[in-house]
């Protein structure tokens, strides 16, 4: 037993080795010359106790904008939640993740 879980510990540990440099970097660089839409009318729910809303978002897949929208997340006490966004960047567009501040 302790062998099986040792062999399961390092396969863990190597994958995350392996993958931590992906995930990492497939966040990072999102710079494109095509403005995104304007965002669609989204009706935002009651609030939720316990939750946040984070507001739907233009993602960039496959060559093109696509509309990812908003939901529910656990809150953070003591943080708040800054939206995904697109901010101009010369004749680019950078995006920028949505992430929890302090």
């Amino acid at each position: 037993m302790k062998k099986g879980r040792a062999l399961i510990l390092s396969l863990s540990i190597a994958g995350s080795t392996l993958l931590a440099p992906v995930i990492a970097s497939a966040g990072i660089g999102i710079d494109i010359t095509v403005a995104p839409p304007a965002p669609p009318v989204e009706v935002v729910p009651a609030p939720r106790v316990g939750f946040v809303w984070a507001p739907g978002f233009w993602d960039w897949r496959g060559g093109r904008h696509v509309w990812v929208g908003g939901h529910w997340i656990a809150a953070r006490p003591g943080w708040h939640w800054v939206p995904d966004r697109w901010e101009p960047h010369g004749n680019h567009w950078h995006y920028v993740r949505g992430h929890w501040a302090r």
